[in-house]
């Protein structure tokens, strides 16, 4: 130990014999400190911050490099030529900010990255760009993100499900500050784009928060853990001080199709956010404060119902009401009464009919008599396809306290949010038995109505011990749904049914304990950063019941029924009557769960600079999780300094994912509609279940990834431009999929029984069912330039070319095979989820011009083909690329106030019509006709998306900055 500080002492000795104190401010053009700039000495792990006034000061020798780089302005290189060195920053993002992510080395840029980053500056685009949540954002910024609005899918309509290169949205990772974020405890279950998965709740996350986002394109799991295999989103959150920024943005849809389709405006947003941040002490201390508040307008894009709505029996109903009669009494046996109005319709009846006979002349379609009769017409029969209402609060903090001189400072950062969702289903006609008529005479459109909570707090403490970095922290953060189930019934109830049901809901929480150390060795080689660490984490999953009447079903005497021999309410013409509330049966006491587990992690990862030109690190991580056991992976980075201007990188990994909580233990009973409109009550069973065993589903285990990636990055200094090129590629084993839906029998098996306790008519489950690749080219292009004497010009291109795909068999049990049941277990449609309803192909090219007090913003975004997502391969229209532009012009009315007006895309595209008419010829040389179009319900495709059906959106933004 003694020795051990000699060596110390001698070290800062001999630096100061060579070294000198060098100092000096930095400040913006305008001649305005900045506060919290990055000062490094080129090379090396030395460096400091600004303080409040601009100020700096570190040792350093003449001739020394000090690199001075800030979020929202260029990175500069200085030479230091005495011991006062002031600097002026010009604003611009550049991909030669340090990063967080991607590399442990704390002077490591974006362009200097081992592996691909893209650096997002989110204040920015908040102030031009028509996006204000999170995901938006991201989607028409990053090249390889893909976010869209999703339509019927119950819970999944109130969290907008993300993917990065193409993958699932639980293949993501996600930071705040470098820490862990939780997901959100909604796994997507019903039909849309990362069916299956779980993925993070990144719209609870108030963008007025957020500093810069920072995209790692490539494999991370040997340096940041489980969820890394398409790469991780780093959140940087603001930390600016002594400023005031309120942003008011309203806006909506001016579109053509519009208001079903009629034209004019609807789906109105509004959203009003502010940042403060106070100074704390005199040594750098600060904390940041965001409060965020938005409303989003529903709307509709269906046009109108084409199928039958009423039949004769209908007609009978209308004419009793009409006389004050008690409409549940023509449900009993005695059917004189159903004669009786049946002949004042003009049925001729017989008066001695059975109810048999009744049952047979009653169900004949009387539509568009009764549409004249009732005053009504096809519209008034619409679902609400198109995107959801939600209004929510956010809040969220992030605090720096210095603790000594020495640079240890304790931190912490969190947020509170709540949303409240309103979703529709299918509408419920009133010719079918999901409707009890006496209580809706023209049937009922139920909504689904969700309450979603998110709270999330990160301590910690860091600083030096020696030679070494440290960073001890806790994070915490819990996602929480409730769901409400608005305008409905539970049909087999009939006269006793609520119209409003508590159907419960699930949550999930995740605590995350991290010890990192890093530390610098200059004199190793040409650098060497070493770091390692240890990881310990909590997770709970929690599904709650609802209340009885959302989940049961009932006897006509109002019995619950618990027994397989107890027969349900049933309609006029025999049919059973579902239980549970309509559109989502709540949540029963047997599917009630709290399950938690935990994992225990430890990493190192080498980072050396072998000479000034050649870089290569090395990663490992070794993870055990309670549940499932252990894995360990591991990453090989390089990157080669061809030339000042040249970088070429390698970079090769393998990855993991465990299986989550949710995909483990979720089960339920849900209304499933499908391609056709027909609906379906599926149940999701766990893999441990006995319909499990009966089918041969084996329990989950962790998916498995192996990735490469090359790429390069060019600087052309004369041209002021940036240019990156990455190609990829991902094999995953043992894909965690969703399966399609087995039906038992029907010859009163096992697995019928399971299935009627279950209230389901079908059985789907979670399972390692396929093997996948995925490749593709990312291709980010930045440039600057200057135009007269106070005009800018910059622009960026970014794209994404990728392609994933199903490689080998499924992975089947002999059960299945046996039973012929292979092409359940992975349907078709899945494989059109993860290959083609997304783009493969996205292109983003940005313009922002600058001159005075002006500036314009023009964004292109070019969004490749996608395909309809079912499984009868007759019916998979592919659906064209699109171009949507955006365009916004901003007006500095004074140091103050900034007026921001503009559009999303601005010449009012939508994505193809869904075809009226698709001829096919079958195996027997028939031809065939059909379409997706579900009898008018989606003009546009509901399963494939590319940039959604809202259409051209106008909006006005206030800015407000007090200094």
């Amino acid at each position: 130990m003694k020795q051990h500080y000699i060596l110390i002492f001698l070290t800062l000795f001999s630096y100061s014999i060579y070294g000198q104190n060098v100092s000096g401010v930095v400040s913006d053009e305008n001649n305005e400190v900045l506060s919290g700039v990055t000062v490094v000495l080129k090379g090396t792990s030395i460096g400091t911050i600004t303080d409040f006034d601009g100020k700096y000061e570190l040792k350093a020798a003449i001739g020394d490099k000090l690199i001075f780089s800030y979020v929202g302005y260029n990175t500069i290189e200085k030479t230091v030529e005495g011991t006062t060195l002031n600097v002026t920053m010009k604003p611009g993002v550049s991909l030669q900010e340090i990063t967080l992510i991607g590399s442990r080395n704390p002077a490591r840029t974006a362009l200097n990255s081992l592996s691909p980053v893209d650096v997002i500056d989110v204040s920015e685009l908040t102030t031009v760009s028509p996006q204000v949540n999170l995901n938006q954002i991201l989607n028409y910024v990053a090249p390889s993100f893909n976010s869209n609005t999703q339509t019927i899918a119950d819970g999944t309509d109130h969290i907008d499900p993300a993917s990065l290169r193409g993958l699932g949205p639980d293949q993501v990772l996600v930071l705040i500050n470098g820490k862990r974020r939780h997901s959100s405890s909604l796994v997507n279950v019903n039909g849309s784009f990362g069916k299956g998965s779980v993925g993070t709740d990144l719209n609870a996350i108030p963008t007025a928060a957020i500093k810069r986002i920072e995209v790692l394109r490539d494999g991370a799991a040997a340096q940041y853990g489980s969820d890394a295999i398409a790469g991780v989103i780093n959140i940087v959150l603001e930390n600016a001080t002594d400023e005031l920024k309120i942003n008011v943005t309203t806006g909506a849809n001016f579109s053509k199709n519009a208001n079903e389709q009629t034209g004019g405006v609807d789906g109105a947003t509004t959203n009003i956010n502010a940042n403060y941040g106070v100074k704390l002490g005199s040594k750098g201390g600060y904390i940041n404060f965001t409060g965020d508040f938005d409303y989003r307008d529903s709307y509709n894009r269906m046009k109108e119902w084409e199928g039958d709505i009423f039949n004769n029996y209908n007609t009978i109903e209308r004419f009793a009401l009409n006389d004050g009669y008690d409409l549940s009494k023509l449900l009993d046996d005695d059917v004189s009464d159903v004669i009786n109005y049946g002949n004042q319709a003009g049925f001729n009846l017989d008066p001695n009919a059975t109810k048999a006979e009744l049952r047979t002349i009653l169900s004949g379609n009387n539509t568009e008599a009764e549409l004249a009769s009732r005053n009504l017409s096809r519209s008034d029969f619409n679902m609400r396809v198109g995107q959801s209402e939600v209004r929510g609060g956010r809040f969220f903090t992030n605090l720096v306290m210095p603790l000594d001189d020495h640079g240890s400072e304790f931190y912490a950062f969190g947020g509170l949010s709540s949303r409240k969702g309103s979703s529709v289903g299918f509408f419920r006609l009133p010719r079918e038995s999901r409707t009890y008529t006496p209580m809706y005479i023209n049937g009922f459109l139920p909504e689904i109505n969700s309450k979603i909570s998110d709270q999330s707090l990160a301590v910690g403490i860091r600083g030096e011990i020696g030679d070494w970095n440290i960073d001890f922290s806790n994070t915490y953060g819990k996602n929480r749904f409730d769901y409400t189930i608005g305008n409905t019934s539970n049909a087999s109830m009939q006269n006793a049914s609520p119209s409003s049901f508590d159907a419960g809901g699930f949550s999930f929480a995740q605590n995350t304990v991290n010890l990192d150390l890093n530390n610098f060795y200059d004199d190793i080689f040409a650098g060497l950063n070493v770091a390692f660490g240890a990881e310990y984490r909590l997770e709970n999953y929690e599904i709650f019941a609802g209340q009885e009447s959302s989940y049961s079903r009932y006897t006509a005497k109002g019995d619950v029924i618990t027994m397989v021999d107890q027969i349900p309410a049933e309609d006029f013409f025999g049919n059973a009557r579902p239980g549970g509330s309509q559109v989502f049966p709540g949540f029963s006491p047997k599917n009630e769960l709290n399950r938690d587990r935990n994992s225990v992690a430890g990493y190192i990862d080498l980072e050396a600079d072998i000479t000034d030109s050649f870089l290569l690190s090395f990663a490992s991580r070794f993870e055990n999780y309670s549940d499932f056991g252990s894995t360990i992976n591991f990453k090989v980075a390089s990157l080669l300094k061809v030339n000042s201007n040249l970088n070429l990188r390698l970079a090769g990994n393998t990855g993991f994912r465990a299986p989550s909580l949710h995909q483990l233990y979720f089960n339920s009973t849900s209304t499933v509609f499908d391609a056709t409109g027909v609906a379906q009550e599926v149940g999701t069973f766990t893999n441990d279940s006995r319909a499990a065993q009966l089918l041969g589903i084996p329990q989950l285990k962790e998916e498995k990834s192996r990735s490469v990636s090359l790429g390069l990055t060019v600087k052309i200094p004369d041209a002021n431009m940036n240019i990156t090129l990455d190609g990829y590629f991902v094999g995953i084993d043992d894909r965690v999929v969703y399966t399609g839906q087995f039906k038992g029998p029907g010859t009163d098996s096992e697995l019928d029984r399971l299935l009627y306790q279950a209230n389901a008519t079908a059985a789907a489950f979670f399972a390692n069912a396929i093997d996948t690749e995925s490749k593709g080219i990312d291709l980010v292009i930045t440039q600057k330039s200057d135009i007269g004497t106070n005009m800018v010009l910059r622009n960026d291109l970014s794209a994404t070319f990728s392609k994933t795909k199903k490689v080998g068999p499924i992975k089947a049990s002999r059960v299945l095979e046996d039973a012929g049941l292979v092409k359940t277990y992975f349907q078709e449609d899945s494989r059109i989820y993860l290959e083609e309803a997304v783009p493969r192909t996205k292109i983003n090219l940005s313009n922002t011009l600058s001159s005075g007090n002006f500036n314009v913003f023009l964004r292109n975004v070019y969004f490749g083909k996608v395909t309809e997502a079912t499984s009868n391969v007759n019916l998979q229209q592919v659906f064209s690329s699109k171009v949507v532009t955006d365009l916004s012009v901003g007006y500095k009315l004074s140091e103050t106030f900034l007026v921001t007006l503009g559009a999303n895309n601005l010449f009012d595209i939508y994505p193809d019509l869904a075809k009226k008419s698709i001829t096919w010829t079958d195996a027997n040389g028939v031809t065939q006709t059909g379409n997706n179009r579900s009898t008018g319900r989606f003009d546009w495709s509901r399963s494939a998306q590319q940039f959604g059906v809202a259409g051209r959106f106008l909006f006005a933004r206030l800015s407000l900055t007090l200094k």
